[in-house]
């Protein structure tokens, strides 16, 4: 199965919160509600700087995703 890159979730017992998940690396959630990221792998602090621009590009595209995804509920 090809998962889509980013996945919008929630959960009932957080009714504030929505989450943004990316699946590939890194894979990482985000609480939209509270800028909290939560990275679900592990690498080093020399990974981090070697992955600087992948791992920010991630992350802007999971807020543009959700504003996109947000649009498209709102039409």
């Amino acid at each position: 199965m090809k998962l889509p890159e980013y996945l919008i979730a929630d959960n009932s017992k957080l009714q504030d919160d929505i989450f943004v998940l990316h699946t590939g690396f890194p894979r990482f959630l985000i609480n939209m509600a509270t800028d909290e990221i939560e990275w679900l792998d592990q690498f080093s602090e020399q990974d981090a700087k070697d992955n600087a621009d992948v791992i920010e590009a991630a992350v802007k595209g999971a807020y543009d995703f959700f504003d996109a995804e947000m649009k498209h509920y709102e039409s």
